[in-house]
């Protein structure tokens, strides 16, 4: 099957490694682990440069292994998830520079092109996490309001 908003054929790419349990080189203290992404939170950083930052600084080459749960788990569980999803608000926040160049240049088509495939994720990210509890009912996607949902 054919990908849905690029030219791709759709082909698989590699797959990590099934592991179920946490290398013997790694950090495993799983409170040392928890105090590090909430601290790193807290700092303004979001879930993938959290892991990121785990893996690179910290020796912790997978949360999941350590802790058992995700970092938006570990983060909602102490009370500091952020309003939207990750994914949701990159896709906000890339729409919000594509709006801003076509205000300058209103005869991209191009850009106008990729303002509705953006657009059209963002709205099947929202059915989605409607449906999953993770994002309010009532909640719209409005291109005039969206500058206020990103900053």
């Amino acid at each position: 099957m054919a990908r849905m908003h690029s030219g791709g054929k759709g082909r698989s790419g590699s797959s990590k490694p099934s592991v179920s349990e946490a290398p013997a080189w790694s950090a495993t203290d799983k409170k040392e682990v928890e105090d590090l992404i909430v601290s790193l939170a807290q700092e303004g950083h979001s879930t993938s440069v959290i892991g990121t930052l785990l893996r690179d600084q910290h020796a912790v080459p997978d949360v999941r292994l350590v802790m058992g749960e995700r970092i938006s788990q570990t983060l909602a569980r102490n009370g500091i998830s952020p309003r939207y999803p990750e994914d949701m608000m990159n896709l906000m926040r890339r729409a919000l520079g594509l709006m801003d160049h076509l205000t300058g240049n209103r005869k991209d088509l191009h850009n106008r092109r990729q303002l509705e495939l953006c657009e059209s994720k963002i709205r099947r990210l929202a059915r989605y996490y409607k449906s999953t509890g993770q994002l309010d009912e009532s909640w719209a996607y409005k291109r005039d309001q969206l500058r206020l949902m990103v900053e």
